[in-house]
């Protein structure tokens, strides 16, 4: 009988546990687990953009500018990306860090970008240098802004111009066709303080019909574009997209 009775009092005890096992499981993991609030957190703990603000009215230079701790950039950049209202690229680069990049404290940037958006609203989207590569470091701050895209159309026509020049080969002033000379063409530009992206930008154009009917050519391939650039001690540091080194081949 004694024997029957501690059978008895060990199944209830095992019982016990098993219920009060289930019950801590359950309001442990019932609990809300706000991932996604905790990541948005530790995002505006490591960057700070002071322009543009959400919704801000962007004509056709979008400008840059806040603050970010060191830990956000590698090698002093980090990468930006501005998305029309179909998530689609208008255009990428990097920001740049403006002091020294290695300290835990925050760091200022600045990056002004020229674009040429189709859509009346977008996203500018910053994104932290993750070396790594590992997902789960990934962070994004994404800000939605709206786009003037009258102002866009018709800045080029009353803005004031400037003439700049840029080099390419030419076959009839260099018949021998050596690798180191270049020609100037000179192109009218809305005018600008940064006269180095604009020439950039121009030289990457390519030629043009008239141009090519002077001998002019160009050897850089379609679509390159400029990701960051800056310039130190009259030093043009140029970073261009992938597109620059696409199936490239000869002797210059």
């Amino acid at each position: 009988m004694f024997k029957n009775k501690n059978i008895l009092i060990i199944i209830i005890l095992v019982l016990v546990i098993i219920i009060i096992s289930g019950i801590f499981f359950y309001q442990k993991n019932s609990q809300p687990i706000n991932h996604s609030n905790n990541k948005q957190n530790a995002i505006q703990e490591q960057i700070k953009v002071f322009k543009p603000q959400a919704n801000d009215l962007i004509n056709n230079i979008l400008v840059i500018d806040g603050e970010a701790k060191g830990n956000w950039f590698f090698e002093a950049t980090a990468p930006f990306y501005v998305l029309d209202s179909n998530f689609s690229t208008i255009t990428s680069g990097f920001i740049q860090a403006k002091d020294n990049w290695m300290t835990e404290n925050f760091v200022p940037f600045h990056q002004e970008i020229k674009i040429e958006p189709k859509t009346e609203s977008g996203y500018l989207v910053l994104k932290n240098d993750n070396p790594s590569g590992l997902p789960e470091k990934d962070l994004f701050l994404m800000i939605p802004i709206k786009f003037d895209l009258s102002e866009m159309e018709t800045s080029s026509e009353n803005s004031e111009k400037m003439i700049i020049k840029v080099f390419f080969n030419n076959n009839n002033l260099d018949p021998e066709f050596s690798c180191n000379k270049v020609f100037p063409v000179e192109r009218e530009v809305v005018k600008t303080q940064a006269i180095a992206r604009a020439a950039l930008e121009e030289l990457l154009k390519g030629v043009s019909e008239e141009e090519k009917n002077q001998g002019y050519f160009t050897s850089i391939n379609p679509d390159v574009k400029i990701q960051s650039l800056k310039i130190e001690n009259g030093i043009a540091f140029v970073d261009f997209n992938e597109q620059l080194e696409f199936q490239v081949g000869g002797s210059c």
